[in-house]
């Protein structure tokens, strides 16, 4: 299968580019342009190339989720009964379908998958873990890691 990012390169104003706007996606194209030293048509085309190119997924907002009732953070180690293509892609299919799970990966070790679960409180995930995590296909076990304090979050890529 071929890169797709075999055939597209970055220099430094678009990598330039791509740091201001993980600081600040919300940051408007002339205020854009200005920092990169670029006229606002410029700034305008190189971004709309950083999309189309896929080096930009998208834009979005950060929302804090106390704010919103969800501070209790889990990372929960799943094993499944079978190591298969199918099994992992039964597993892998339900959950993107979960709500709460906010990441899923797919690991090497003692686990087979790792997701990342926001919720109100420890009584919320009890009754998640026992109604729909582990109801998940081919789920052998869980193990849960309840997050004690956010170090390190959505750092921006060290472009």
């Amino acid at each position: 299968m071929k890169d797709p990012f075999m055939d597209k390169t970055l220099d430094r104003i678009d990598r330039k580019l791509l740091r201001l706007l993980q600081q600040d996606g919300r940051t408007s194209n002339a205020d854009l342009a200005r920092q990169a030293n670029l006229s606002p048509a410029t700034c305008y085309r190189r971004t709309q190339r950083l999309f189309e190119d896929g080096f930009i997924r998208s834009v979005r907002a950060q929302v804090a989720p106390e704010a919103v009732d969800l501070a209790t953070l889990a990372i929960v180690g799943v094993v499944l009964d079978r190591s298969t293509p199918d099994s992992f892609a039964a597993f892998e299919t339900a959950a993107r379908a979960m709500p709460a799970i906010l990441d899923c990966y797919l690991v090497a070790g003692d686990f087979d998958f790792f997701v990342k679960i926001r919720v109100r409180d420890i009584h919320d995930f009890s009754r998640l873990h026992a109604s729909e995590l582990i109801a998940l296909p081919c789920v052998l076990q869980t193990r849960t890691f309840f997050v004690m304090k956010e170090v390190v979050d959505n750092r921006p890529l060290a472009i």
